[in-house]
């Protein structure tokens, strides 16, 4: 039985290194593969230069390494605010990433619906409304550069569980998903189930670990999720592509180690079924 790759995502050293800094950093673990996050100023697209963004490719080029997907936090963004220059505003940046990344021979870009769940949210409706429009725009860009646009399912969102990514793609139209484990345990899915149901549209995992009463992702092994059953459902569906180890920690704040948290989340992936480093 082959063993699925991983990758690793940059999201620890989002305000402590710039994104090439991060990538090499990864890189003295073992890996070759990576999720780059979308912020400035760890990678921001619309103010770098034709240096910076050469020196990207440079490096990946030389050590046979590559960024595998893009993902643009909800942070500072709303593809379904009411107001339409946030939205505006939203697309052009995600524009700004996918051409980035089609320089860089990325295939993915994630995106993640708009934040939910204040004291006066607009009616769902709207939102899948607002949201579909933009993510129709973003994605019709994204094949002009031959990129692919991947939905994420995220808890703090109005299309927060695998059913909602379901029915965001049928909506949408020719997207994927980028299926993150950790979220779908945090709202009480059954993963395993989840995953079978999505079958063929993930695209790309997210993998790491939260407490049932606080949302977080952390060290594999401290929380609910649960890494063999998530390997069993991915093997049930011939799942072969990445699944990214995504550690939402930062390295500057004392008491956190990222890089041992994806150590031994990393270590554990291997012993269920991924592939060691």
């Amino acid at each position: 039985m082959s063993q699925m790759p991983v990758a690793a995502s940059t999201f620890p050293f989002l305000y402590s290194m710039d994104g090439l800094d991060a990538l090499k950093h990864l890189r003295t673990f073992g890996y070759r593969q990576f999720e780059m996050m979308i912020f400035p100023p760890h990678c921001w697209p619309g103010e770098m230069s034709a240096a910076q963004r050469k020196a990207y490719k440079d490096w990946l080029d030389g050590e046979g390494c590559e960024i595998t997907s893009f993902c643009y936090p909800l942070i500072d963004n709303n593809p379904n605010s009411p107001d339409r220059f946030m939205r505006q505003y939203t697309l052009d940046r995600y524009k700004e990433a996918i051409d980035f990344s089609a320089e860089l021979g990325c295939p993915y870009v994630v995106m993640i619906p708009g934040v939910y769940g204040g004291l006066i949210d607009p009616p769902k409706q709207w939102l899948d409304e607002w949201f579909v429009e933009s993510a129709g725009a973003v994605n019709a860009h994204a094949k002009q550069a031959g990129i692919r646009i991947l939905l994420e399912n995220v808890p703090f969102t109005h299309r927060p569980s695998a059913q909602d990514m379901k029915e965001l793609c049928d909506m949408i139209g020719d997207v994927g998903v980028n299926f993150d484990v950790c979220n779908s345990a945090y709202i009480n899915e059954n993963v395993g189930d989840a995953i079978r149901m999505l079958g063929s549209l993930i695209e790309n995992v997210h993998i790491s670990d939260t407490p049932a009463d606080v949302f977080k992702h952390e060290r594999l092994g401290t929380g609910i999720v649960d890494a063999a059953e998530t390997a069993q459902a991915l093997r049930d569906i011939g799942y072969d592509k990445l699944t990214v180890v995504e550690m939402i920690s930062d390295a500057n704040l004392p008491g956190t180690d990222p890089d041992g948290d994806i150590r031994e989340s990393h270590a554990i992936l291997a012993a269920n079924g991924w592939a060691a480093l």
